[in-house]
């Protein structure tokens, strides 16, 4: 027997469960499948847990910043109490997912699901059919394909560690390899960055990543650039890594950090005869796929820009509306990315680089280590840089490394999405002294 829907989604995370709610608001009938967590990455095992284990980076570096300058003794992060802690907050969250959308009106399934030669879509025992299916089935770790890869841990395995080894290694110079490695040295451990060429977190001002770099290795964490891994050994109960150049490193853990790939290789695309590449789902301007009938958004959508969760959350709200008869296609705002730690590195808008190329543009460079916000807690390293059109006199890009990188990029994402002026902002009476109030001194 086949239950039919007028829209069935695979996947519940945070792009299916808020579709499913919004397309509920206007009384379509929908079926919600998921073969994992519902609620999906971010709040599972992704952003929220990660930075609940950041909170031990943060009081740690805090403390340790203001030793001598009216703080004294030392804290250490005692990790079973804090993943304890962390567990409190991500325990219930699929059953409470799942019984939102129940409650709701959601048909649910926690099933794997794979499309039919002739068009359905199975979810374990049940058959599904629909007017629209729209995937979202998002990301999980990459695995280098190397000589025992199996001896690999995954980024869902360090948050879920129930004891911090004295030694862990990261194989992957990307966002979620230099955020576990802040994350792990502050716990305690020796920590290795492995990273296979000089120029780890490309996305970002290279300026900047090198500041990052050698604050790492200022507090201790050993990062090795320019380096190949090709064999992991297990070796008792340690791991024995080589690579090229006569590498060789002894670790009590190894972690994949070299990046996420789409869940799309048992879906059955090839069923509805779906395009799709190495980066996931090719969708058009309306996140529709090459089947008319079958839509896609959040992470596992093929695209250059960042897969975050507010992305996800920005297109199913789209979504929600085209599937209602909004004809008009998707146009994204600016995006902020942001690797978290102490400091923390965040972007938006046009990079540093385009002014050097452009005379259309301005480029502002500041270290803020010395400003009063940064100065009152002792942190080692502030700097900004702000890219500004010099014809509209507005910011058109922004690049912060600080321990508030997070708090600052927003301002600035808000101020491009607006197309605010430089003057009007300036205009403005903030409180003070706060990091909003020192924005008009670096642009």
């Amino acid at each position: 027997m086949v239950k039919s829907y007028e829209v069935v989604i695979l996947g519940g995370g945070v792009a299916g469960g808020t579709l499913a709610h919004l397309l509920r608001r206007q009384n379509k009938t929908v079926a919600v499948v998921e073969d994992n967590l519902f609620g999906g990455t971010c709040p599972n095992r992704g952003c929220d847990p990660k930075k609940i284990l950041l909170s031990g980076l943060e009081v740690t570096q805090t403390v340790d910043n203001m030793q001598g300058n009216g703080i004294s003794g030392h804290v250490s992060v005692n990790w079973p109490d804090l993943m304890r802690h962390k567990r409190q907050y991500t325990d219930p969250i699929s059953n409470a997912m799942q019984h939102s959308l129940v409650s709701d009106g959601v048909d649910t399934y926690h099933e794997h699901a794979a499309f039919t030669e002739d068009g359905h879509l199975q979810a374990g025992n049940n058959l599904l059919s629909a007017d629209q299916f729209v995937i979202a089935t998002g990301q999980r770790p990459e695995i280098l394909d190397i000589v025992g890869k199996k001896f690999f841990k995954t980024s869902t395995d360090f948050l879920n560690l129930n004891e911090m080894p004295a030694d862990v290694t990261f194989v992957g110079g990307g966002y979620i390899g230099f955020e576990l490695a802040g994350i792990a040295h502050a716990a305690g451990a020796k920590v290795h960055l492995i990273h296979h060429n000089s120029h780890p977190l490309k996305q970002f001002d290279s300026q900047l990543v090198n500041e990052v770099v050698a604050h790492l290795r200022a507090i201790g964490v050993d990062v090795q650039l320019d380096t190949d891994v090709n064999t992991i050994e297990k070796q008792g109960d340690r791991y024995c890594i080589s690579g090229d150049d006569k590498f060789k490193l002894t670790t009590d853990m190894v972690f994949c950090t070299a990046g996420r790939i789409p869940n799309i290789d048992t879906i059955g695309l090839e069923n509805m005869s779906i395009d799709a590449d190495a980066h996931g789902i090719i969708v058009n301007n309306y996140l529709q796929s090459s089947n008319r009938k079958v839509f896609a958004m959040g992470d596992v959508v093929s695209t250059s820009r960042p897969k975050l969760t507010p992305v996800a959350g920005f297109e199913a709200n789209y979504l929600a509306k085209h599937l209602n008869g909004n004809s008009g296609k998707i146009n994204f705002p600016e995006i902020p990315t942001l690797v978290f730690g102490q400091p923390s590195l965040a972007q938006v808008g046009l990079p540093s680089k385009v002014a050097d190329d452009n005379k259309h543009y301005l480029l502002i460079t500041n270290d803020m280590t010395k400003w009063y916000s940064y100065h009152r807690l002792n942190e080692p390293l502030a700097k900004a840089k702000v890219v500004v059109d010099r014809d509209n006199e507005t910011v058109v890009g922004a690049t912060v490394l600080s321990n508030h990188a997070d708090y600052l990029i927003n301002l600035f994402t808000s101020m491009i999405d607006n197309q605010m002026k430089i003057d009007d902002f300036n205009q403005q009476i903030l409180a003070y002294p706060t990091l909003a109030s020192d924005v008009q001194y670096l642009i």
